[in-house]
């Protein structure tokens, strides 16, 4: 979302126009910053096979899906309806990551019949994975590398007390199975966490990778997850890309040397490739001045956007309908019935009910990350494609919140407990 001449665009298009023809709350996405981001990962590992895998979690939306596939990208995914979801979208099953954790044995086995490709993260499933296909289905093992890296500790994944990935401190267990089952091992993955502001997590872990390699003589790819870090507030810094890629290409090139042959180099970036392209356009309810305080009510909440409150995120608030007001400090919040703070301490131009409010870098883990808490509707989805803004998602409606709800009649029940004490 850009400002000029005295209005918010995305790609020319006016928000307040979006808000005015889909309503609001809406989220609204940018296709070319997406395609920006996916042209900035790209043109920094120019001297490595690269494979880009989006991580479909940050927003699986079936259109970003297909903007995604569009620009040459493949997917990793967490479940089995995010396979199904992807699978709807054009990609076929050998582009699709499959890097469940903890799911049933059930859900793993749908997902093979399915034809992905399958992560393995913990020495249970590796065994019923050999128990159950031998030498029949090749297989990536994700690793826990013991580092504690990236930015909240909830989003810290490769700590040794993480549930994520199996202990490096297992890898000769990993072997003993590996051997007795025969299990081909095509990759080797690791994702440490989010957030990483310079290459050094990206290159502890690949120090991790490059030893366990030589356990596995016919591997495929080596897979560095994601968790670049987006800036979200003036000042922030974001992950220096090109830098991560001149460090990191040269490492991996002087380990496939060491290795004997070239591997793909797999990254799965998700907040990176989308967070930037979303804002959240939201609607002023009322202003409410208290003594020490004023707040800015509106028609959102955690339902739609749960980052400030489960992570403590910032996300910048801009007053779209009044850029040029006299700037007053605001506390904006939501209508859900706890604390549902979007932003503290605001400085914004000043705000009226019924201005529209823009909260940025929402692209990521916003709506996917979205409730019916309190009975209310999510949002619908708008993505701005060459110019023109097109719905995505509907808004939801009171029937979608009852669809799957079966509604019990008590009075017939009651009268028939009394017939049947007579």
């Amino acid at each position: 979302m850009q400002f000029e001449q005295n209005r918010y665009h995305i790609q020319g298009v006016d928000v307040l126009d979006i808000a005015n023809q889909f309503g609001l709350p809406v989220y609204v996405y940018d296709a070319d910053k997406i395609t920006e981001k996916i042209g900035t990962l790209q043109s920094a590992f120019t001297g490595v096979p690269l494979k880009i895998k989006y991580a479909a979690k940050a927003l699986t939306n079936l259109s970003i899906l297909k903007l995604m596939r569009s620009r040459g990208i493949d997917v990793e995914v967490v479940s089995i309806n995010e396979i199904r979801l992807a699978l709807l979208a054009g990609f076929e099953p050998d582009q699709i990551m499959y890097t469940p954790s903890g799911v049933s044995f059930t859900e793993i086995q749908e997902a093979l019949d399915l034809g992905v490709r399958l992560n393995v993260d913990s020495l249970p499933l590796l065994e019923w994975m050999g128990q159950n296909y031998g030498n029949r289905k090749p297989v990536g093992i994700r690793i826990n590398p013991h580092i504690a890296e990236g930015g909240n500790v909830k989003i810290q994944t490769g700590h040794v007390d993480s549930k994520f990935g199996i202990s490096v401190a297992q890898r000769d267990r990993i072997r003993v199975l590996v051997e007795q089952y025969s299990i081909p091992i095509i990759g080797l993955h690791i994702h440490t966490g989010s957030d990483f502001k310079n290459a050094d997590a990206f290159l502890k872990g690949a120090e991790v990778l490059f030893a366990l390699a030589h356990d596995y003589p016919n591997l495929q790819f080596l897979d560095f997850g994601s968790g670049f870090k987006v800036a979200y507030r003036e000042g922030d810094h974001s992950t220096d890309v090109a830098e991560l890629g001149r460090k990191v290409t040269t490492a991996f090139q002087h380990f496939c040397q060491d290795y004997g042959r070239e591997l793909e180099l797999w990254f799965e970036p998700g907040k990176f490739l989308v967070s930037e392209s979303g804002v959240l356009l939201v609607n002023v309810n009322i202003v409410k001045e208290n003594p020490g305080r004023t707040f800015v009510a509106v028609d959102s909440g955690l339902n739609h956007l749960i980052r400030p409150m489960m992570y403590d995120a910032y996300h910048e608030i801009v007053n779209v309908s009044n850029p040029s007001g006299e700037k007053h400090l605001y506390s904006v919040v939501g209508y859900i019935c706890e604390t549902d703070t979007l932003g503290w301490d605001r400085s914004l131009n000043q705000v009226r009910p019924g201005d529209v409010l823009a909260l940025k870098n929402a692209g990521a883990y916003g709506y996917s990350m979205s409730s019916n808490y309190n009975s209310r509707f999510r949002p619908a989805e708008v993505l701005v494609y060459d110019g023109k803004p097109y719905l995505i998602r509907q808004r939801e409606t009171f029937e979608d919140l009852v669809r799957n709800q079966v509604e019990l009649n008590f009075e017939e029940e009651n009268i028939l407990n009394l017939r049947v004490k007579n």
